[in-house]
């Protein structure tokens, strides 16, 4: 495979890419559910479950920081494999048995392996896409990813307990995954710029949208990653615990899409305003609704995470609304970083404190999360005008789910301003 122009390929070329993402996608989303679920189950592992979470999340940071270095030594293609290889690796660690120290390391390779899985993925999606349909791309790619994620643990549902079939199906599925993309003729692109990180200059940009995301580290890893914990410790089956994640995913979209529209019509920070309303009031009520209620359960956990999940891809399109184009690199970089980090430190947090406010204490940390963003929103909306209708792009449809690599698939990074 030869790199060409970019913005020159088809919309079917990049099918093969998104199937692959969407099938390795099937298997990830059995694994997230079935490691905090299972170490959470015996009280002797249950802090393990914590550890594994903010792996996870520092995996990623490392990955995000390799990947650069790593494609232009060997390459998309052959990273994609080694990154592929790294998550076969990650779960038949989890597969030879319960080892809570084994289960950490594992997970911290997958976060590695799938950070550079994503920056892959995005810098092929933008390679070949032109701008009149990159947006569309992106959002079905991001789409797919998560009904896959939700599908994935709606199997592991239906697997046995008691057995590692689960990781083993997760591995058949990552296997199968390298095939599409491994068949497909579509051009390389360019090595993507290496990661430039300027938390001051994300604060200057938009201090609404450098907190938003570092909320969204913590939402989405209190909300998405704590979930299967809860079930755990209160003794809900596999099969059930499997059912409420795909479930809470088909949520995500249905909640984002509407957030995200109104998004484009008025001040995105009035939106995010509201969002944060909703996931307050939601997690309150998920504070006194319990399992036996599960049909009334499902539908208040699916639009807490799909209004958690929209602080961020609402807070990324305020930050664009606010930068020159020519500082998007350096800024969404900062802003993935930003991200890792917040979703790192949030699940040591909850764990630390689990012990003494129970096993609710992720719900807590969602409400005081929400409650704190929308008071210094409110704060900033006295402070700075709305952007101007011309700068303003359209909402594309994100999640924290998929790690917003997209700065990484420039082939050059550009300088940050001085005075943005």
């Amino acid at each position: 495979m030869q790199s060409s122009a970019p913005g020159t390929a088809s919309p079917l070329s990049i099918a093969a890419i998104i199937l692959s993402m969407t099938v390795l996608a099937l298997g990830n989303g059995i694994i997230f559910t079935y490691v905090p679920y299972t170490l959470a189950r015996t009280p002797d592992t249950r802090w393990a479950a914590d550890f594994a979470i903010a792996a996870v999340a520092l995996g990623g940071l490392a990955g995000s920081f390799l990947a650069g270095p790593l494609i232009r030594r060997a390459g998309h293609a052959r990273l994609f494999a080694v990154s592929f290889a790294l998550v076969i690796v990650s779960e038949a660690i989890i597969a030879m048995g319960t080892n809570p120290l084994a289960w950490v390391l594992a997970r911290g390779i997958f976060g590695a392996a799938g950070n550079m899985n994503f920056i892959i993925t995005q810098s092929w999606i933008n390679h070949a896409a032109s701008n009149d349909w990159r947006g569309k791309a992106m959002s079905f790619f991001y789409m797919t990813y998560v009904i896959g994620l939700g599908f994935g643990a709606l199997i592991l549902g239906r697997l046995p307990e008691g057995s590692n079939i689960a990781p083993v199906v997760a591995i058949m599925f990552c296997a199968a995954a390298i095939i599409p993309v491994s068949l497909t003729r579509l051009p390389i692109p360019p090595a993507p710029a290496s990661v430039k990180v300027d938390l001051l200059l994300a604060w200057r940009n938009s201090p609404v949208a450098f907190v938003g995301i570092l909320a969204s580290g913590a939402l989405s890893t209190s909300v998405q990653s704590f979930t299967p914990v809860y079930a755990a410790v209160n003794g809900i089956s596999q099969e059930t615990i499997g059912t409420l994640m795909f479930v809470m995913a088909l949520g995500l979209l249905f909640v984002q899409y509407p957030l995200g529209a109104l998004s484009d019509r008025i001040d995105r920070r009035l939106v995010l305003v509201l969002t944060c309303a909703i996931i307050t009031v939601s997690s309150f009520v998920a504070l006194g609704v319990s399992f036996a209620a599960f049909v009334t359960l499902m539908l208040v956990f699916s639009v807490l995470a799909g209004s958690a999940e929209s602080v961020y891809s609402i807070a990324n399109a305020h930050a664009n609304d606010r930068a020159d184009p020519s500082y998007f690199v350096a800024l969404s970089s900062t802003l993935l970083i930003a991200w890792s980090i917040s979703a790192t430190i949030t699940p040591l947090a909850i764990g630390a404190l689990s012990p003494v406010f129970g096993p609710k204490t992720f719900l807590w940390s969602a409400i005081l999360v929400a409650v704190s963003y929308a008071s210094f929103t409110l704060m900033r909306l006295r402070q700075r005008p709305a952007a101007p209708d011309e700068q303003r792009e359209g909402f594309e449809i994100r999640t924290a789910q998929v790690p917003d690599a997209a700065a990484l698939s420039q082939p050059e990074a550009q300088p940050a301003p001085e005075n943005p």
